[in-house]
């Protein structure tokens, strides 16, 4: 059966408050994750790190974090997802804290697997809640929310965390960073989602793994999810190296490039998860809108940014924010596809899944475009074969996903599934 397109009752202020803690949870989880990429020109110098040493530390947060998308999908389907999704936020936050008394590579190194463990439970965490409390009608606005939140960490992380390293150092910056994560928790635990608020839920169990390996659309977001998250993570890892060995721009200018095309990208994600919305309230088909917004954005991104890599210096600083906007764009539409094909019992798991074929490019990315930087002293190929990948991914949203509609699974016994007793 298609989503429930025809759903048109305004959010509740509950959910709105939900929906504002997400996005600040993944505000926060961006700059978490992308705060190491921000220090690494002084951290690099001070720790003594190679090049190579450096792509490594980038890449680590990946190790844990994409083979863990697995069991935490498997996780938010069996348990309450809104303590699952605390439980996560507090270890990730300590870790950061912890990144900031350390010396050495191999402790630094420890800290970022520490920090891959505890995010690994947000989007599987995102995708079950709004699976299971906002409808079809309302999933383009609610992830662009989530999507903004993810422009704007390393946005705000590159502007306000550059000029704080300058001014403080990078230790001071990743322990009040950390601090003031913490404190998230005190609303969420105050407005965290009711469960008698879910969407009603058929009477069908969850689906294993295996099952949703036979689906063709879930290979499709799969490598989509993969080409979108190799250009994501080279920005956020090498961007602000970038800008300041390659371009020559200081740590200053550096953090006002990043803020700027971050926020702009915010905008541009907001706006079209709200027109997606529009569109399919006004007739048009999930599919047509949201795989269109979905692939142009990253081919159109792919492209933008290895134009950039191969202009003027003042030239590419267009064109790199016209590729980072168009990644935004087609980001805000990512998880709303997954969330219907998926449906309420499956988002969890369908979720953790393409989060860990999706962030594997977290593993390979930052490490590849060390090595590559190593053997040719510039980025031109780094950024080569951002847009040969971002490219496939886009062949995949558009030819290997099929309909954006609700897979019909299989019958399988309730007491497989305690989604009844834990929405």
């Amino acid at each position: 059966m298609p989503a429930e397109k025809t759903h048109t009752k305004p959010l509740t202020g509950a959910l709105w408050r939900v929906l504002i803690l997400l996005g600040l949870s993944v505000f926060i989880s961006y700059i978490d994750r992308s705060n190491l990429s921000i220090a690494a020109p002084m951290l690099k110098d001070e720790l003594h790190l190679s090049a190579s040493q450096l792509g490594v530390l980038l890449s680590s947060f990946f190790w844990s974090y994409a083979p863990l998308q697995l069991f935490s999908g498997w996780l938010v389907d069996r348990l309450n997802v809104n303590w699952v999704f605390a439980g996560g936020f507090f270890l990730w936050s300590v870790a950061t804290i912890g990144i900031g008394l350390v010396n050495g590579f191999f402790l630094l190194l420890a800290f970022r697997l520490l920090l891959g463990i505890g995010e690994s439970v947000a989007y599987p965490s995102y995708s079950k809640i709004i699976a299971l409390h906002y409808h079809e009608a309302h999933r383009g606005i609610a992830n662009s929310v989530v999507s903004a939140g993810l422009a704007l960490g390393p946005g705000f992380g590159m502007l306000a965390g550059g000029l704080l390293i300058v001014r403080f150092g990078w230790r001071a910056f990743f322990m009040v960073l950390g601090l003031l994560s913490l404190s998230w928790l005190i609303p969420w635990i105050t407005w965290m989602p009711d469960p008698k608020s879910a969407i009603h839920l058929s009477k069908t169990a969850a689906p294993s793994f295996a099952a949703l390996l036979r689906q063709r659309s879930a290979w499709g977001t799969c490598i989509g999810m993969f080409g979108h998250n190799y250009m994501n993570y080279f920005l956020l890892t090498w961007l602000p190296f970038y800008l300041v060995r390659e371009r020559h721009f200081s740590m200053y200018a550096m953090a006002k490039i990043g803020g700027a095309a971050y926020l702009i990208g915010a905008c541009l994600s907001i706006a079209s998860g709200w027109a997606s919305d529009y569109c399919i309230a006004a007739g048009a088909t999930p599919t047509r809108v949201r795989k269109t917004i979905v692939a142009g954005g990253l081919g159109a991104g792919g492209v933008f940014l290895l134009l950039s890599a191969i202009s003027t210096r003042s030239l590419s600083v267009a064109l790199l924010m016209m590729g980072i906007g168009f990644q935004c764009i087609g980001s805000s539409n990512i998880w709303a596809i997954t969330q219907t094909l998926a449906g309420p019992y499956a988002a969890g798991r369908w979720t953790g899944l393409q989060n860990f074929a999706g962030n594997l490019a977290g593993v390979v990315a930052p490490a590849v475009t060390g090595f590559v930087l190593d053997r040719t002293g510039h980025f031109y190929w780094p950024f080569a074969i951002l847009a040969v990948v971002a490219l496939c991914g886009t062949s995949s949203w558009l030819f290997l996903v099929g309909p954006v509609r609700e897979v019909t699974w299989a019958k399988q016994a309730l007491a497989n599934s305690p989604l009844e007793q834990h929405p």
